[in-house]
């Protein structure tokens, strides 16, 4: 092998860990952002189920109680440089396979492409929100609005019933996986202390179950809506959260959901340490 053969053949590989170490960084940046908006939701919500509460729980209501915080406008932009860390990874595993077995396939790689322009959206809202323009209103108006609209298209409610079964369907995903600690086969679990993975199963499980019901509750209001011809039914992140303190059981579920996603914002930070990218 020639000079240079060698010379491109390090360049390459070069290039290739320097791509992989940029994912690494986005990855965990993102992982750190997402851990903070749920850690956020999940205290607004606490406040909400024990009356305290003043802000909805939702991203908007996040985004507001960190500007309120000493150097606010520097964490939210910060907040939505790690959530553009967090769209980008996710079109680096769309594009060039996902970490683990089987993840070059299509299976893999569209729902990261979806993760992708979920995230996307998100770190605009919350850009635009840290540039002074409001770009992180109400989930629940927001919600309607969309709904209103799909609506009115030929077959919209058919569009929202589907819809809202399949985040039914990823809800109950979402728990099954957590409770079965799916996450380990993402997890570096020998650099774990016992200590470390006990706080890594609490949180992935309690998180995981709390954040699969509330997908799952959000989809049964868009499955409602669909069926009654009411866009006003569906409800966003706030008021599918407050829906949960109407139950038999009062605020007290609405405060071990809320907790829940507080461990979920914590689980997310341990991800970010410890996740495989």
């Amino acid at each position: 092998m020639n000079a240079r053969v060698l010379a491109v053949t390090g360049r390459g590989r070069a290039r290739r860990a320097a791509n992989g170490s940029a994912a690494e960084g986005a990855a965990r940046a993102g992982l750190t952002a997402r851990g903070v908006i749920y850690l956020l939701v999940g205290i607004l919500a606490l406040q909400i189920a024990f009356g305290t509460g003043s802000r909805q729980a939702d991203r908007g209501g996040a985004l507001a109680e960190l500007a309120d915080k000493p150097f606010g406008a520097v964490l939210l932009w910060a907040l939505g440089a790690g959530l553009v860390g967090m769209a980008l990874w996710r079109l680096s595993e769309a594009l060039f396979g996902v970490t683990g077995k089987d993840g070059h396939t299509a299976r893999k790689r569209l729902p990261a492409a979806a993760r992708c322009v979920f995230y996307a959206f998100v770190a605009y809202s919350v850009l635009a929100f840290a540039a002074g323009a409001g770009g992180s209103g109400s989930s629940d108006r927001q919600s309607r609005d969309v709904t209103a609209r799909v609506m009115e298209i030929p077959a919209g409610r058919w569009l929202v019933g589907v819809a809202g079964v399949a985040i039914v369907v990823a809800g109950a995903v979402i728990g099954v996986q957590a409770v079965r600690r799916s996450y380990h086969k993402k997890l570096k679990l020998g650099a774990l202390s016992p200590r470390v993975r006990r706080l890594v199963d609490v949180t992935g499980v309690g998180g995981g179950v709390a954040r699969g019901l509330v997908f799952a509750g959000a989809g049964a209001f868009a499955v409602r809506a669909a069926v009654d011809y009411q866009p006003d039914r569906v409800k966003g992140l706030d008021d599918t959260l407050r829906s949960f303190a109407d139950t038999p059981l009062g605020p007290w579920l609405l405060a071990l959901v809320a907790a829940g996603l507080v461990l979920f914002g914590v689980f997310s930070f341990t991800l970010a340490r410890w996740r495989r990218v």
